[in-house]
């Protein structure tokens, strides 16, 4: 190992994954090791957070050891660790929080913490190089953002959600049709066997902004549903996941290449676990490709789209060249802003 490698192990621990990684240099993923606690919640609908908190306590060395394993390395060839200390939930947040201070100081290495939403940016640094100015399309559960990125670790959030975030909606959504949790993926599923015959609303897609809206959409969704049930009308779910989708991936598509086009950027780039929704990814490409065939399109591989370590050893790369540590006082903050 050269003296210009640096090896991270990263923690994860944020909602309902819990995950170590080992990342070199910021792009080569020597192990990613992640624990989904998706069936545990499946039953709630939802993530419950105490449940989630016990996982975590119940799976975090295992993983740890098992990220260690994997990637063939002991403490020794480990420069730093990193660790995610939000937003999330909080008491997911503390579980991470508290594995990487323990570690960092019983092999003395640096601690590093990283932003959540930052990882999700990073991970397409582990698909391809970074080229500045660039954009970012930053959509989860609990998240809808376009940021701004002039040069590596800056983050300029020029647009955000008001209110429900893209993921948010879908799981909503499913819940109504009756899907089991996550909803996301069945519904991106069913749009590919539907077809758009229900028109709702693109909130928001017409003002001089680049904000988002989602709460509405869900609403008017939710309103046909019910209207049609009391009616004792059918409604093809197939056919309302079609139209549901394309209001929001329309909304998405057009507000992100109208930023590109003002920004003038060098790379576009899809993130967080929306990334994974096939609509998404195929209009997102073809409009780019149409309009703006200079801009590199950047997709993760749907295993970087989840929440997963690697994307935080990625992110911590820059934070280490930057020194950006931090002591053991270091705490979880689940309201946490990109840039902060």
């Amino acid at each position: 190992m050269t003296q210009t490698d640096v090896t991270i192990l990263a923690i994860e621990s944020s909602c309902d994954e819990t995950s170590v990684a080992v990342v070199k240099n910021g792009n080569a993923v020597l192990s990613n090791v992640v624990a989904s606690q998706i069936k545990s919640h499946m039953r709630f609908g939802g993530v419950v957070p105490e449940v989630a908190s016990r996982h975590h306590v119940e799976q975090i060395t295992q993983i740890v050891e098992a990220a260690l394993n994997e990637a063939q390395v002991t403490f020794d060839a480990i420069d730093a660790v990193a660790v995610t200390h939000g937003p999330g939930l909080v008491g997911s947040l503390l579980i991470g929080v508290s594995a990487a201070k323990a570690l960092a100081f019983a092999h003395q290495k640096p601690l590093i913490p990283v932003n959540h939403m930052a990882g999700h940016i990073y991970a397409n640094q582990l698909v391809t190089p970074m080229r500045y100015p660039l954009l970012s399309l930053v959509v989860s559960g609990g998240h809808s953002e376009l940021v701004y990125m002039e040069k590596d670790g800056s983050f300029d959030i020029i647009g955000e959600t008001r209110d429900d975030a893209a993921g948010e909606a879908y799981d909503k959504i499913g819940r109504i049709l009756g899907l089991p949790y996550p909803g996301g993926k069945k519904m991106d599923e069913m749009a590919h066997e539907g077809k758009e015959t229900m028109h709702f609303p693109r909130a928001m897609i017409k003002e001089d902004n680049y904000d988002f809206s989602f709460s509405g959409l869900k609403s008017s969704v939710i309103n046909t549903v019910h209207n049609a049930r009391q009616k004792g009308d059918d409604i093809n779910p197939y056919d309302l996941a079609a139209s549901f989708q394309a209001s929001v991936v329309e909304v998405l598509v057009h507000k992100t290449l109208r930023a590109a086009k003002e920004k003038n950027i060098k790379q576009l780039l899809l993130a967080g676990g929306v990334a994974a929704n096939r609509g998404l990814r195929e209009a997102l490409s073809a409009k780019m490709a149409l309009e703006l065939p200079e801009v590199e399109v950047v997709i993760p591989p749907l295993s970087l789209c989840g929440d997963n370590a690697a994307m935080i050893g990625a992110a911590a790369y820059t934070e280490y060249q930057q020194k950006h540590f931090a002591g053991y006082d270091l705490n979880a903050h689940p309201g946490l802003v990109l840039g902060e």
